[in-house]
């Protein structure tokens, strides 16, 4: 794809999805860390220079593909604990089926585990304050909708709802990177057998953290 340079606001949101677009199709084939401004504006098709006009830098492009992929996220996982989670259980047991639920859908989006667990460490440094304070208002946003998807299904939570939502994402982000070994690391494992009890596997351990998370938040709900 080669582009003719953008002359209306038009072919400049063209070529922003385009970008966004390739961004994302890199990610599906490589982790955050391997993603580079040079790849990217070889296979969009421009310059690296004109990339930068659309996108202020590599980080930039990554954290608004996390806000979309958490928004794409949350209106399918929504649909999901409509469908699972059978309102005339108990309390315990709604908890234990939405974080069956969570997790399960968390691990079949590996990449919303990726760039949420590059988001501190990465994504947020080398942008403007610009950058980050849309990114943190799109963010803000995204968890009022968690919390209140949370509360349809278990409202016992009560301000545990965010705790929940939070930690959640930051759970299934770091599992998800023990998830992808090294190459020595799985070596060792061929190695020594007994080495692979120390990795997570997804979605079975991270359904376990949450639901003792979900647990926890529901006992000191109740001890209020």
């Amino acid at each position: 794809m080669t582009f003719q340079r953008a002359r209306s606001e038009e072919q400049r949101e063209i070529r922003r999805t385009a970008i966004l677009d390739t961004a994302m199709a890199m990610l599906d084939e490589m982790p955050v860390a391997e993603v580079g401004l040079n790849e990217l504006s070889r296979r969009v098709g421009l310059a690296k220079s004109n990339v930068l006009r659309y996108f202020e830098s590599r980080e930039a492009i990554l954290l608004e593909l996390l806000a979309s992929a958490l928004r794409a996220w949350l209106a399918e996982v929504s649909d999901e604990l409509d469908a699972d989670v059978d309102p005339d259980l108990s309390a315990r047991e709604r908890g234990d089926r939405m974080a069956a639920v969570l997790a399960g859908s968390l691990a079949r989006h590996t990449v919303l585990c990726d760039l949420a667990n590059a988001q501190a460490g990465v994504l947020e440094h080398n942008v403007s304050v610009d950058v980050v304070v849309r990114h943190k208002k799109s963010a803000i946003d995204t968890l009022g909708a968690a919390v209140e998807m949370i509360h349809r299904h278990v409202p016992e939570l009560g301000d545990g709802a965010r705790t929940v939502c939070m930690t959640t994402l930051i759970l299934a982000g770091a599992m998800s990177t023990y998830c992808r070994p090294s190459a020595s690391v799985l070596a060792a494992y061929e190695a020594d057998p007994a080495l692979a009890r120390l990795a997570p596997a997804l979605p079975s351990d991270l359904e376990s953290a949450v639901a003792m998370l979900i647990r926890g938040a529901l006992a000191r709900s109740d001890a209020r």
